[in-house]
């Protein structure tokens, strides 16, 4: 199938196969996995993962390209594609309703809406085993940047908070059709044990980590002055004068729970 890619989905089909077995090779599927696809296009990843695991769930919002991806599918393995934006599904329910105690997800994202797909994945962290995704490289760089790095933002550490996040390799433009504009990156994420999580209230992280990178060329004391004053800051054991891009998301939890006890 060689179906036309549509500029209002964002649609670059994969169709190198040395790249999109480099991938299939990352995730390593198995036949007890609950494997879910992001996005599965022209099937270049769905037909390989099906072929591994056997069965394989998948999340498609062109319905153009559905009736074609699920004849081909139908001599390789159990295909079952929903039809939706993935923004709206609940990947906890749906790990639930199939009595599976976590997924494991894979997807060429379409880059203009990979972050939000990405915050979504993080809410339902705990029913996800690991994520492997195709993104802007550049999007990459920001979810494994470190503190210092001038890419470090509110996509690092609100990702670091959630998950291991571990670049693998880089993919060109003439890998897809039609060719992005930009180089691409496979990342694979997993999800932090409870162990490792933090205890202060996401919603209270995400404020403090938003006002902070919302004015990241301003100290703290001013950029979150409408959360913490100085002394509060000081009370994290965060200096007041320091900017966001320098401090590690642990130092954000830290100002979260003082927030929260204001």
């Amino acid at each position: 199938m060689n179906a036309r890619p549509k500029k209002s989905f964002g649609q670059h089909f994969l169709h190198d196969r040395r790249y999109i077995d480099w991938i299939v090779s990352a995730v390593a599927p198995h036949a007890d996995d609950f494997m879910l696809e992001i996005g599965p296009g022209e099937g270049a990843l769905t037909l390989p993962l099906l072929t591994a695991a056997g069965k394989l769930t998948a999340i498609e919002l062109d319905t153009d390209l559905i009736p074609d991806l699920q004849a081909r599918a139908a001599s390789v393995g159990e295909l079952h594609i929903i039809h939706a934006d993935v923004l709206k599904v609940d990947f906890s329910a749906m790990a639930h309703s199939h009595g599976v105690p976590r997924l494991r997800i894979a997807g060429n994202l379409p880059y203009y809406i990979s972050s939000p797909i990405l915050f979504h994945c993080v809410e339902h962290a705990a029913a996800i085993q690991d994520m492997h995704f195709m993104l802007q490289k550049e999007v990459v760089d920001r979810m494994a940047a470190e503190p210092g790095s001038k890419v470090y933002g509110r996509l690092s550490v609100m990702l670091q908070l959630a998950c291991r996040v571990e670049p693998l390799f880089d993919v060109p433009p003439e890998a897809f059709r039609p060719p992005p504009k930009v180089e691409s990156s496979v990342v694979r994420l997993v999800p932090l044990q409870p162990h490792e999580l933090h205890d202060a209230r996401p919603e209270h992280v995400y404020a403090v980590v938003k006002a902070a990178f919302g004015q990241r060329r301003k100290t703290l004391a001013n950029a979150l002055k409408q959360l913490l004053d100085s002394d509060a800051i000081r009370r994290a054991d965060v200096d007041p004068k320091a900017r966001a891009e320098t401090l590690a998301p642990a130092d954000f939890v830290r100002l979260a729970k003082v927030y929260a006890g204001l």
